[in-house]
């Protein structure tokens, strides 16, 4: 198997077509080994892992609780909302549902599925954070999940003057980007390492703007410690007892959320 320090050397491939040839390099990346185990120290175990198939059951659970009670708010927010890897904004409805039922204004990042970093998503990350910072007038929110939280630390870098606050939910930004369950996946997928993104970026630097991260430690997906971060990374951390998906639909996620949003 190859090592990081020689992953598939192009050269000595047979003539292949350009798509087999993108193909074998994905997979080559999705089998990379780690140089050792301290890159993966953390990782949620398995049980924790097949715990996040609590998800086929929300539809239901939701059909028995019912609305949730959503207090108004006395400090309408605008939040732009990103979602996590390989998600679609629909998959954060519920969750602009009930902030818009309070009173703010949840806007969607514009798109679509999140299938990885590179510099003409942050470029139009960015023309979208103007746009909506423009059109009302003041700093907005910057609400991610997963690898969304990511995008708005360093987007929040970027463009300091038009966020107010950024909050992180589930997002590994503080130590190896190989503590979770999905980097292998990730690779294949957005076709580079975990870290070397093809956008300048330092994960663990605070964005200049308060800064709060939501971690769990029922996360089967992500290492809680890279996701809490350590002080100076994050100005607070929260703890919840969601899963990973469930940051995204999880009553306690929400009224977290709602509550963030009341704070000044």
């Amino acid at each position: 198997m190859a090592t990081r320090a020689r992953l598939f050397d192009r050269s000595k491939l047979p003539k292949l077509p350009l798509g087999e040839i993108d193909l074998a390099r994905r997979i080559e990346l999705a089998r990379e080994e780690c140089d050792s185990e301290d890159e993966e120290k953390g990782r949620p175990t398995l049980r924790r892992m097949l715990g996040e198939l609590e998800v086929l059951t929300e539809p239901a659970r939701r059909l028995v609780r019912g609305k949730l009670d959503i207090p108004a708010t006395s400090s309408p927010k605008t939040v732009l909302i990103l979602p996590g890897f390989a998600a679609h904004p629909a998959r954060m409805r519920y969750l602009a549902r009930n902030l818009e039922r309070a009173g703010h204004k949840a806007k969607r990042w514009g798109l679509g599925f999140n299938w990885g970093a590179d510099e003409k998503t942050f470029e139009k990350m960015e023309r979208r954070l103007i746009e909506i910072r423009e059109r009302y007038d003041r700093p907005i929110v910057l609400l991610g999940w997963s690898l969304g939280g990511l995008y708005a630390r360093e987007l929040a870098k970027r463009q300091p003057d038009g966020v107010r606050k950024v909050i992180t939910m589930g997002s590994p930004f503080s130590g190896s980007p190989r503590a979770n369950n999905v980097w292998r996946v990730y690779q294949f997928v957005a076709g580079h390492r975990v870290d070397a993104p093809p956008v300048k970026a330092d994960l663990a630097v605070k964005p200049p703007m308060e800064t709060v991260a939501m971690w769990s430690p029922n996360d089967g997906a992500i290492a809680p410690r890279s996701a809490a971060g350590h002080p100076g990374e994050r100005d607070r951390a929260i703890a919840l007892r969601c899963t990973h998906l469930g940051f995204s639909y999880a009553p306690e996620a929400i009224y977290a959320v709602l509550s963030e949003l009341e704070r000044d």
